[in-house]
């Protein structure tokens, strides 16, 4: 995950809706089904998909009262945190 991947997401979800993001990830999702795909643009497409699942995460938060940027250092710190275990 990449938090300046996630903060432009959050930005967008925040000027349009998140709705466009889920059905982008539902596509992405979609996308991982076709057989020819070669690992590497698998391992993108995996990217994207947790970065815009990082930016929901995010954007929840926000709706809750967490200011933004606190709310984007918390969720990497939790991811970090996740990664380190």
């Amino acid at each position: 995950m990449k938090l300046p991947v996630i903060k432009h997401l959050t930005q967008f979800i925040e000027d349009n809706d998140e709705d466009f993001v889920i059905e982008t990830i539902e596509t992405l999702e979609a996308l991982t089904e076709v057989p020819s795909l070669k690992d590497e643009e698998l391992d993108v497409i995996g990217e994207l998909i947790s970065n815009m699942y990082g930016a929901i995460e995010v954007n929840k938060m926000i709706k809750e009262g967490t200011p933004k940027k606190e709310a984007l250092n918390s969720f990497m710190s939790r991811v970090l945190g996740s990664i380190d275990k």
